[in-house]
């Protein structure tokens, strides 16, 4: 096996755009190139920002309906669950079936979620609308990342990592802005949403195909994790650093509100939303600044500002409130996100280029089940913490202590991954008959 190009999302020998001739096929929509990934990032960022406008809103459902924050965490926890179930079933089978049927439905899954959360008059009815919500996320995520790369493998790869921080960033912050506001504060929102995804489905079915159909269709819906061996490897770096820099946005989306409002002595829904917004802008950028460094060294960059930044959060959360701990916990937070964008965007630019087009789907839905099993359970065990262990304070001191653990965790695995690539070098015999390195240990070497 040869060592990877140099490219941070290397292409599959074929057509351009790295579609392979046997899986590729023509595109007879009335959308050009340009305007069909425009299309699959807006629907990625649409369904991000879905997944996080309910964040600022916990607080009104709480005064109506008197639940607990062991509720509010798990309603959030339970969209995890549903994802990771939906990726489980759903993931490959777009590589099958192809992009835009699987979107389509999941677009009309999204609008009947809206319509669930309009008319929600209580938890059952919320954790109904979460549940709806989690499996068409679930399906769409595969297609839609396989897609973009269909299309442009590099514009595709980076569209990637920048889609779901915009998407969570966006969601949470306009939600909160809405809901402070603008009338009807539970609906609005939703509202927006519901028409939104209407409109992508219409843009969805304009554009044309990006694979051809295969057979294989019931049987890639068997749950499996089954991974192409030129993918382990890499995997088994990238995952504790997509673990864990999810499971820090958990903490902010699931408990983010509370320790604000703590901090601030407020129970504006913007201060609600404010955490989650830093975090994923923050991370946002970090996909942009970082989009030419070399892949290697941006996980590790993501790796140090997410312990730094975790580290100076708990510190502001333990002086116990005033203008230099909110301060504090906003830095704190922008320093963690820009450490979620590097370590998110480098465990897709590690894994995604060992993998052929026909593989793409599946290899991405697993990224995503690590991604959301970070997510959703610590944040739910946090909940837990926070009625039945030490509170607010306590409970977000361990979470991000275990944050700070996986990190460490992860860069271990990283550092040791290069040294075993330098010494495979060195024993490598010289000369044009000498075999390859394999990859990705020779790739992350030379970066």
């Amino acid at each position: 096996m040869s060592s990877l190009p140099s490219t941070p999302q290397s292409v599959s020998p074929g057509t351009p755009g790295g579609r392979s001739g046997a899986h590729a096929a023509p595109r007879r929509g009335r959308l050009g190139p340009a305007a069909s990934i425009g299309v699959l990032a807006s629907v990625l960022v649409s369904l991000l920002a879905a997944s996080s406008a309910p964040t600022p809103l916990y607080a009104i459902y709480q005064q109506h309906w008197g639940f607990s924050p062991i509720t509010v965490t798990v309603v959030f926890g339970v969209y995890a669950v549903a994802v990771l179930l939906s990726l489980l079933v759903f993931g490959k089978i777009s590589d099958h079936v192809g992009r835009r049927p699987v979107l389509v439905a999941a677009l009309l899954g999204q609008a009947l979620a809206m319509v669930a959360f309009v008319e929600a008059g209580g938890v059952d009815a919320l954790l109904a609308a979460r549940v709806l919500q989690g499996i068409s996320t679930g399906a769409a995520v595969g297609a839609l990342g396989a897609g973009m790369l269909d299309i442009d493998a590099r514009r595709g790869g980076f569209l990637n990592s920048l889609a779901p921080t915009v998407g969570t960033a966006g969601g949470a912050m306009i939600s909160g802005l809405v809901v402070q506001y603008l009338p009807a504060p539970t609906r609005l929102v939703y509202l927006v949403l519901l028409g939104v995804f209407v409109l992508q489905a219409l843009a969805v079915l304009a554009m044309g195909e990006t694979v051809s159909r295969k057979p294989g269709a019931l049987a890639s819906m068997a749950p499996e994790f089954k991974l192409p061996r030129a993918a382990r490897a890499a995997v088994g770096i990238a995952a504790p650093v997509m673990f864990a820099v999810w499971a820090l946005t958990g903490l902010y989306a699931a408990l983010g509100p509370a320790i604000i409002r703590t901090l601030v002595h407020s129970t504006s829904v913007v201060w609600g939303g404010l955490p989650l917004f830093v975090l994923a802008s923050s991370a946002g950028l970090a996909v942009v600044l970082l989009r030419r460094t070399a892949t290697r060294r941006v996980m590790l960059t993501g790796i140090g500002a997410l312990v730094v930044g975790v580290l100076i959060t708990l510190l502001s959360v333990a002086s116990g409130g005033g203008a230099l701990s909110v301060t504090g916990f906003f830095v704190g937070a922008a320093i963690s996100g820009f450490g979620f964008g590097g370590g998110f965007q480098g465990g897709i630019r590690l894994v995604v280029p060992l993998v052929e087009p026909h593989e793409r789907a599946g290899v991405l839905s697993l990224l995503y089940v690590i991604c959301y099993v970070g997510l959703g359970v610590p944040a739910v065990i946090g909940g837990f913490l926070v009625v039945h262990g030490g509170g607010l304070v306590t409970t977000t001191r361990e979470y991000g202590g275990a944050v700070v653990l996986l990190a460490l965790v992860a860069l271990t695995s990283l550092l040791l991954s290069g040294r075993r690539a330098e010494r495979v070098a060195v024993v490598r015999p010289a000369g044009p008959t000498a075999e390859p390195v394999p990859a990705p240990t020779a790739e992350m070497a030379q970066r």
